[in-house]
């Protein structure tokens, strides 16, 4: 009797077994993308993933967000909630969002949009183990270099959008200026080459500004040195890993010579410490500007005449450089709050290897937004152009895998072969994937940023004689603690050296 009981039993317990691996077997079943359709939990219903990125919420968001949740619910079992936030207000409301511990799945961050300081709050997830179980997909799409800049302390906490890897300097111009007046853009290579095109403004053109705004002195300086912290940074073209005190490099100090010459000839706009690109474009666009200077790409000319609707074209100056915060110029990180982790790398796989989806989240709905020209050329509905489409992009260039993003009948159809290259010729900074820990010297630092916002502005406007506003920042920087820095600087990137 016990041997029929136990047998019972066994064949009970096989059964069991069968139907556990089945459950199994089914909750794991992949779609084409290589994910389980299941939520984390078991359960069927899908997840909301919520993406949180800077820009002006679009007429047709609610439309957009329909259409690729559908899509999403049949790739991953999830949902999206579009999340934009205007430039304007992003600071106070994502450090509200932050600190109250409010769910949410993806960020936009970069290097200069608080990466490194999160991190180092803890508010993005690790991301290797994820991305080695739900996005497959993406360490071949972007390649060791990327991936590799945008570890800290060896660590992965966002992934970076494929575009552009480097940063070169040049300017948009106008174009009916620049016909006008027959000038030879094909043979400028340096800021020297465009003082002849600035000055024919100035002395033609009385109601056009030859150039809006001194922050592309950022831009100069970020595609010439790899910038560390407090002026001090790697320049282009160094074979040693040292960081150099800008504020006496022979280079800096003769570019903010030439620039001191450019605003005593008038060219720069009157609001020359406030302005930014956007006020440059806006100003060529009602026929009040000529040039605004820019960090450049291929096609950035197209790109933006595209969105602004107006003719530009664009001057390189500098060969393109990469550095750390190339690679960590726009990324999307997990946040410590996202109820689904799984389910959000999940999505990020997408981006990088889903034209569809990305298309989707760039351009709106094939039809109502864009329509196709060919495989990837889109253009505006009958009736629709720039001004009155309702799904403006968002900013393809934060998402994803941009080689797989639509381009307009007005850019190059080669674009994408143009990055390529761009991206190949780039110069890699010897300190690639280093970020600077602030933590030990963080209130030297602070005092140094105070110091830097006493004198920084008035060097890049070109108002001063930069020799003497520098000898002045320097004195200053002393007693702020510059030297402590330094020496932190110097010791973490022996460090770093060592461990890489």
């Amino acid at each position: 009797m016990k041997k029929v009981y136990h047998l019972v039993w066994m064949i009970m317990l096989c059964g069991m077994l069968a139907l556990t691996g089945c459950a199994k077997g089914e909750a794991g079943k992949t779609t084409d993308s290589g994910t389980t359709p299941a939520t984390k939990t078991g359960g069927t219903s899908p997840y909301k993933i919520t993406l949180v990125y800077p820009a002006t919420a679009p007429k047709d968001l609610q439309l957009v967000q329909d259409e690729m949740s559908k899509y999403l619910t049949e790739k991953i079992n999830a949902t999206i909630e579009l999340k934009p936030i205007e430039w304007a207000s992003w600071d106070d409301k994502t450090n509200l969002m932050k600190i109250s511990n409010e769910p949410f799945d993806l960020m936009f961050t970069a290097s200069w949009f608080s990466y490194a300081k999160d991190v180092a709050k803890g508010q993005y997830l690790e991301l290797d183990e994820l991305m080695a179980e739900y996005g497959k997909d993406i360490p071949g799409i972007l390649g060791e270099d990327f991936i590799k800049g945008s570890r800290i302390g060896g660590k992965l906490y966002a992934l970076p959008t494929k575009k552009e890897f480097g940063q070169g300097f040049g300017f948009l111009l106008d174009k009916k200026l620049v016909d006008k007046y027959k000038f030879d853009i094909n043979g400028v290579k340096s800021l020297e080459d465009m003082e002849a095109m600035f000055q024919t403004i100035k002395e033609n053109e009385p109601g056009v500004t030859p150039i809006v705004s001194s922050k592309f002195t950022n831009i100069w300086e970020a595609a010439n040195y790899d910038g560390i912290v407090a002026n001090l940074a790697i320049p282009l073209g160094s074979k040693e890993l040292k960081a150099i005190d800008t504020l006496e490099d022979p280079n800096f100090i003769n570019f903010y010579k030439r620039m001191h010459q450019w605003n005593q000839n008038g060219w720069f706009d009157k609001d020359i410490l406030t302005s930014d690109a956007d006020q440059g474009l806006n100003m060529i666009k009602a026929g009040k500007a000529f040039a605004v200077a820019q960090s450049l790409k291929p096609g950035k000319d197209r790109e933006m005449s595209v969105s602004l609707g107006i003719e530009l074209v664009q001057v390189e100056t500098a060969e393109p450089f990469t550095t750390t915060g190339d690679a960590q110029g726009a990324m999307l990180g997990i946040s410590r709050t996202s109820k689904d982790p799984a389910r959000a790398m999940m999505f990020l796989n997408l981006l990088y290897s889903d034209p569809k989806l990305l298309n989707m989240l760039d351009w709106g709905i094939e039809g109502k937004h864009y329509v196709k020209k060919s495989d990837n050329i889109i253009d505006y509905p009958e009736g629709m152009n720039a001004d009155t489409q309702t799904y403006p992009n968002p900013g393809g260039w934060m998402f994803g895998n941009q080689f797989n993003s639509y381009l307009w009948v007005n850019e190059d159809p080669k674009k994408w072969e143009k990055f390529e290259e761009f991206n190949q010729r780039a110069e890699r900074s010897i300190a690639l994937g280093f970020t600077f820990n602030q933590e030990p010297v963080k209130s030297e630092m602070a005092s140094l940023a105070n110091v830097e916002k006493e004198f920084g502005a008035t060097l890049r406007s070109g108002a001063v004689d930069p020799e003497k506003i520098i000898a002045k920042w320097k004195e200053k920087r002393q007693a702020a603690g510059f030297d402590k820095v330094r020496a932190e600087v110097d010791k973490q990137l022996a460090e770093w050296a060592q461990n890489k």
